[in-house]
Protein backbone atom coordinates (compact mmCIF):
# COMPACT_ATOMS: atom_id res chain seq x y z
CA UNK A 1 0.00 0.00 0.00
CA UNK A 2 1.05 3.15 -0.82
CA UNK A 3 0.94 5.65 2.26
CA UNK A 4 -0.54 8.97 1.88
CA UNK A 5 1.62 12.36 2.38
CA UNK A 6 0.38 14.89 4.83
CA UNK A 7 1.74 18.32 5.34
CA UNK A 8 0.50 20.51 8.34
CA UNK A 9 -1.25 22.28 8.64
CA UNK A 10 -3.94 20.05 7.77
CA UNK A 11 -7.50 21.49 6.10
CA UNK A 12 -10.78 20.22 6.50
CA UNK A 13 -10.71 18.72 3.20
CA UNK A 14 -7.14 16.95 4.20
CA UNK A 15 -8.63 15.43 7.20
CA UNK A 16 -11.95 14.21 5.61
CA UNK A 17 -9.62 12.46 2.64
CA UNK A 18 -8.10 10.09 5.53
CA UNK A 19 -9.91 7.01 6.62
CA UNK A 20 -9.38 4.15 9.21
CA UNK A 21 -6.73 1.85 8.03
CA UNK A 22 -4.81 4.56 5.65
CA UNK A 23 -1.05 4.56 6.20
CA UNK A 24 0.44 7.90 6.37
CA UNK A 25 3.60 9.76 6.02
CA UNK A 26 3.72 13.26 7.76
CA UNK A 27 6.64 15.70 6.74
CA UNK A 28 6.27 19.08 8.24
CA UNK A 29 5.56 20.71 11.86
CA UNK A 30 4.02 19.08 14.65
CA UNK A 31 3.18 20.30 18.34
CA UNK A 32 4.08 17.80 21.28
CA UNK A 33 1.93 18.34 24.18
CA UNK A 34 0.60 15.26 27.07
CA UNK A 35 -1.94 16.17 28.86
CA UNK A 36 -0.56 18.23 31.83
CA UNK A 37 0.15 21.15 28.69
CA UNK A 38 -3.35 19.80 27.69
CA UNK A 39 -5.25 20.68 30.80
CA UNK A 40 -3.17 24.08 30.29
CA UNK A 41 -4.07 24.63 27.22
CA UNK A 42 -8.23 24.30 27.94
CA UNK A 43 -7.90 26.14 30.75
CA UNK A 44 -6.65 29.24 28.78
CA UNK A 45 -9.34 28.56 26.30
CA UNK A 46 -11.85 28.41 29.04
CA UNK A 47 -10.47 31.80 29.97
CA UNK A 48 -10.67 33.38 27.13
CA UNK A 49 -7.20 34.08 26.35
CA UNK A 50 -4.87 33.12 23.30
CA UNK A 51 -3.09 29.47 23.55
CA UNK A 52 1.03 29.60 23.07
CA UNK A 53 1.00 28.64 19.34
CA UNK A 54 -1.99 28.72 16.71
CA UNK A 55 -3.59 25.31 17.01
CA UNK A 56 -5.60 25.69 13.43
CA UNK A 57 -5.08 23.02 11.22
CA UNK A 58 -2.47 21.37 13.41
CA UNK A 59 -1.33 17.98 14.44
CA UNK A 60 -0.35 17.08 18.01
CA UNK A 61 1.56 14.52 18.95
CA UNK A 62 1.16 12.77 22.22
CA UNK A 63 4.67 12.80 23.04
CA UNK A 64 7.16 13.38 26.03
CA UNK A 65 10.59 12.57 24.41
CA UNK A 66 13.50 11.32 26.27
CA UNK A 67 16.41 14.22 26.17
CA UNK A 68 18.40 14.46 22.72
CA UNK A 69 21.82 12.96 22.24
CA UNK A 70 24.44 15.20 20.86
CA UNK A 71 24.05 16.21 17.46
CA UNK A 72 20.41 15.38 17.76
CA UNK A 73 17.19 17.87 18.19
CA UNK A 74 15.25 15.31 20.28
CA UNK A 75 15.90 11.73 22.03
CA UNK A 76 13.37 8.68 21.64
CA UNK A 77 9.76 9.98 21.28
CA UNK A 78 7.63 6.90 21.12
CA UNK A 79 3.69 7.71 21.43
CA UNK A 80 2.06 8.12 24.63
CA UNK A 81 -1.43 6.36 25.38
CA UNK A 82 -4.16 8.72 23.88
CA UNK A 83 -6.94 8.57 26.60
CA UNK A 84 -5.41 10.80 28.91
CA UNK A 85 -5.94 13.65 26.62
CA UNK A 86 -9.90 12.33 26.44
CA UNK A 87 -11.02 14.86 28.56
CA UNK A 88 -9.75 17.96 26.03
CA UNK A 89 -9.04 16.81 23.32
CA UNK A 90 -12.84 17.57 21.98
CA UNK A 91 -12.07 21.41 23.03
CA UNK A 92 -9.19 21.40 21.51
CA UNK A 93 -10.78 20.00 17.99
CA UNK A 94 -13.62 22.78 18.19
CA UNK A 95 -11.24 25.22 18.30
CA UNK A 96 -9.41 24.18 14.84
CA UNK A 97 -6.64 21.25 15.78
CA UNK A 98 -7.03 18.53 12.94
CA UNK A 99 -5.01 15.77 14.29
CA UNK A 100 -3.40 14.24 16.88
CA UNK A 101 -1.34 11.15 17.00
CA UNK A 102 -0.76 8.59 20.18
CA UNK A 103 -1.49 5.15 20.85
CA UNK A 104 -4.62 3.20 21.66
CA UNK A 105 -8.18 4.20 21.03
CA UNK A 106 -9.67 7.52 21.66
CA UNK A 107 -13.07 8.03 23.61
CA UNK A 108 -16.61 8.72 22.19
CA UNK A 109 -16.90 12.42 22.91
CA UNK A 110 -13.13 12.70 20.76
CA UNK A 111 -14.83 10.32 18.09
CA UNK A 112 -17.55 12.79 17.86
CA UNK A 113 -15.57 15.75 18.06
CA UNK A 114 -13.25 14.10 14.96
CA UNK A 115 -16.32 13.61 13.04
CA UNK A 116 -18.41 17.16 14.08
CA UNK A 117 -15.13 19.28 13.23
CA UNK A 118 -13.09 17.16 10.38
CA UNK A 119 -10.07 15.77 12.37
CA UNK A 120 -8.15 12.89 12.46
CA UNK A 121 -6.48 10.80 14.93
CA UNK A 122 -3.70 9.21 13.68
CA UNK A 123 -1.75 6.04 15.56
CA UNK A 124 1.71 5.43 15.71
CA UNK A 125 3.49 2.14 16.63
CA UNK A 126 4.34 2.27 20.61
CA UNK A 127 8.00 0.66 21.52
CA UNK A 128 9.20 2.30 18.39
CA UNK A 129 10.15 5.42 20.36
CA UNK A 130 14.13 5.56 19.00
CA UNK A 131 12.58 5.12 15.19
CA UNK A 132 9.87 8.17 15.89
CA UNK A 133 12.60 10.19 17.64
CA UNK A 134 14.79 9.87 14.33
CA UNK A 135 12.08 11.76 11.63
CA UNK A 136 12.67 14.82 14.39
CA UNK A 137 15.06 17.37 12.35
CA UNK A 138 14.26 19.82 14.49
CA UNK A 139 12.44 20.80 18.07
CA UNK A 140 12.07 23.48 20.18
CA UNK A 141 10.34 24.56 22.90
CA UNK A 142 7.33 26.91 23.04
CA UNK A 143 5.26 27.00 25.88
CA UNK A 144 5.76 25.49 29.54
CA UNK A 145 9.23 24.53 29.71
CA UNK A 146 8.59 23.90 33.48
CA UNK A 147 6.82 20.73 32.28
CA UNK A 148 10.16 19.32 31.19
CA UNK A 149 9.89 16.39 28.87
CA UNK A 150 6.03 17.57 28.63
CA UNK A 151 6.73 20.95 27.69
CA UNK A 152 5.20 21.80 24.17
CA UNK A 153 7.47 21.49 21.47
CA UNK A 154 7.27 22.52 17.79
CA UNK A 155 9.17 19.56 15.80
CA UNK A 156 9.73 19.33 12.35
CA UNK A 157 9.56 15.82 11.01
CA UNK A 158 10.39 14.54 7.90
CA UNK A 159 8.24 11.16 6.22
CA UNK A 160 6.89 10.37 10.13
CA UNK A 161 4.48 7.58 9.64
CA UNK A 162 1.76 6.77 11.41
CA UNK A 163 -2.02 5.01 10.70
CA UNK A 164 -5.17 6.48 10.62
CA UNK A 165 -7.02 5.17 13.46
CA UNK A 166 -10.20 7.12 14.12
CA UNK A 167 -11.39 9.00 10.98
CA UNK A 168 -13.80 11.95 10.81
CA UNK A 169 -16.43 9.55 9.31
CA UNK A 170 -17.01 7.51 12.04
CA UNK A 171 -14.67 4.83 11.57
CA UNK A 172 -12.31 3.52 14.02
CA UNK A 173 -10.00 0.61 13.83
CA UNK A 174 -10.49 -0.70 17.23
CA UNK A 175 -13.65 -1.78 16.62
CA UNK A 176 -13.06 -2.84 13.13
CA UNK A 177 -12.66 -6.32 11.56
CA UNK A 178 -9.08 -5.37 10.27
CA UNK A 179 -7.28 -5.63 14.24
Amino acid sequence: MNPKRLSPPLTDKDARSLHVGDEVLITGILYTARDAAHKRLVDLLNQGKNLPFDICGQIVYYVGPSPSRPGRPIGSAGPTTSGRMDAFAPRLIAVGQRGMIGKGEMGAEVARALKEHGAVYLMAVGGAGALLGGTVQESEVVAYEDLGPEAIRRIRVIDFPAIVAQDSHGGNLFRSSVL
